[in-house]
This record gives structure tokens, C-alpha cells and sequence, in this order.
């Protein structure tokens, strides 16, 4: 089990084209932890996707969709920003939000490390 410091070092680290990562309180839209960013201001991202994350919520239970969420993916012309929240007991009311350059990152493999990385993750 990886702490946060860890788990965000881990995203940087072996995802390409990672831009910023941050763990965000879906409660509260505040960012209990963010590695990176870069010109990205990872708080002001943090509590925007925290709105992202409770609409998508919203229209499932409107839909009565009796699934959770993996992952949501917002993709920019030149980026790609994917919420992701967690599922383990001690992660609920959290997401992980990861902002990739859509040029040098795999989109397919950034998911994949994602979901390693958020298994390994011990809040």
C-alpha cells in the first residue's frame, strides 16, 4: 500500500505525458494532495472536476443507472484530463484527476497504470 505522496509520485513517474496529478475530495472540492501542473492550476482543476464528477453522478441517478463510475475522460486538443474515482473503502469521496499531453501520452496504457496505481493507493 502506497501513501498519497507515493501513489501521485508513481502517476508522474510512469505515466508519459503526464502533465499534473491530483487526489481531490469530492465532498469538499479541495485537493488533498497534486504533484506537477505545470501552467495548470491543479486546485482550481480539482474543485471544477469535483463539479464534473457530481453532475455525471446526478444524471446516472436520473438515468437510474445502477453502475459506478471507472473513469471519465475529457479529452482537448491537446490534452487529455481523466477523473477517476476511487473504490476502495477508504478512498470513497475521492477521485484522482490526472491531466496528460495528448502528444506524447497513450491514453489506453495512462488508464491501465491508473487503475495499478489507485489499487496500490492507501488514504
Amino acid at each position: 500500500m502506497a501513501n498519497t505522496e507515493a501513489s501521485l509520485k508513481d502517476v508522474m513517474g510512469s505515466i508519459d505525458g503526464s502533465i499534473g496529478v491530483a487526489l481531490v475530495d469530492y465532498n469538499s472540492g479541495m485537493a488533498l494532495g497534486t504533484l506537477g501542473g505545470g501552467d495548470l492550476d491543479l486546485n482550481v482543476a480539482a474543485a471544477g472536476n469535483t463539479d464534473v464528477v457530481r453532475a455525471k453522478a446526478r444524471a446516472m441517478e436520473m438515468l437510474n443507472l445502477k453502475e459506478s463510475i471507472e473513469d471519465i475522460l475529457i479529452t482537448l486538443s491537446t490534452q487529455y484530463h481523466l477523473i477517476r474515482p476511487l473504490t476502495s473503502r477508504s478512498g470513497k469521496g475521492l477521485f484522482l484527476y490526472l491531466a496528460l499531453d495528448k502528444g506524447r501520452a497513450n491514453l489506453a496504457m495512462a488508464r491501465h497504470q491508473l487503475k495499478r496505481i489507485e489499487a496500490d493507493l492507501e488514504v
